[in-house]
């Protein structure tokens, strides 16, 4: 379907570039209901990604060009955001490293590859592997999830297009289907949109699970820069109440830990034993200051 060609969008070429905008909007405001509709889908995989990440297993996204780079990007966000080790969360694009910033052309096209790269990551029963792939039938994905399997990896496929006649089997998948882009077959457009969401949702709602946010704040993060230095004590003066010098002295008190600080504010607990209660209460913070 992704391939096809779209009606709304037949004289684009003759059109002023406020109507070709137009139309890309039109057609982007599609993107986010058929995502909704593959929620229960989503849900399940969220599920897999959780058990998994909680024994210390590993998620695993694999694309080809847009879709491998939207993997990539996402893992790498998973560490300064929800402070999760560069390994628990990692993005493997057709193609290598390179593949991020040119085409690699053909890349996709090497089943064998696909397999390889998780053979060199030593996948096994307890990881998560998501492949990621707007026409459904990219080889280099399709052999990796059918190698992921054989290891016993639980397997999501994401995908723009129906789940009839998928090219492997596999736990979940998720089908957000956008229909023709504006442009026919480039799947950057609506396809990426919606694999983006997906892959916001799944990584997200994983981390919530896990403990790694309190009520809607990111209390995990890895204060790595200026930046999320400074939001480290701007979620304590928000979730706490007090000053930004407070912030600062309570966060210094913690080790930089925006967990502790919250647990020692809120029960009067030094950092030893901030940290075993928040051990104790597996990494929630609500549990851990007995709010739940």
């Amino acid at each position: 379907m992704t391939e096809g060609r779209n009606p709304a969008t037949m004289d684009l070429d003759l059109r002023p570039v406020d109507e070709i905008l137009a139309l890309i909007n039109a057609e982007d405001r599609k993107v986010a209901g058929a995502v909704a509709v593959e929620i229960p889908n989503i849900a399940r995989a969220v599920d897999l990604i959780v058990e998994s990440l909680r024994s210390g297993g590993r998620l695993l996204y694999v694309g080809a060009g847009t879709s491998g780079r939207l993997g990539v990007l996402d893992a790498a966000e998973c560490p300064p955001t929800f402070g999760t080790d560069p390994e628990q969360v990692q993005g493997v694009i057709a193609g290598g490293y390179g593949a991020l910033v040119r085409a690699v052309e053909g890349a996709e096209d090497d089943a064998e590859s696909g397999a390889a790269a998780l053979r060199e990551r030593g996948i096994s029963a307890g990881d998560v592997v998501v492949g990621i792939a707007a026409c459904r039938r990219t080889p280099f994905v399709a052999h990796a999830l059918r190698y992921a399997r054989e290891m016993g990896a639980r397997t999501v496929y994401v995908t723009a297009n129906p789940p009839k006649g998928l090219p492997v089997e596999v736990d979940v998948a998720i089908c957000p289907v956008v229909g023709p882009e504006v442009i026919m077959g480039s799947t950057r457009m609506k396809a990426g949109t919606a694999q983006k969401m997906v892959l916001n949702m799944l990584t997200t709602a994983a981390a919530v699970r896990l403990g790694k946010v309190h009520e809607n704040l990111m209390v995990d993060l890895s204060a790595t820069s200026e930046k999320l230095r400074e939001r480290s004590k701007r979620i304590l003066m928000i979730a706490e109440g007090i000053s930004y010098d407070e912030a600062a002295a309570l966060l210094d008190r913690a080790g930089g830990s925006v967990k502790l600080a919250l647990v020692m504010h809120r029960t009067g607990l030094d950092l030893d034993h901030a940290r075993v209660r928040l051990a104790e209460a597996g990494g929630w913070v609500r549990r851990a200051i007995g709010e739940s």
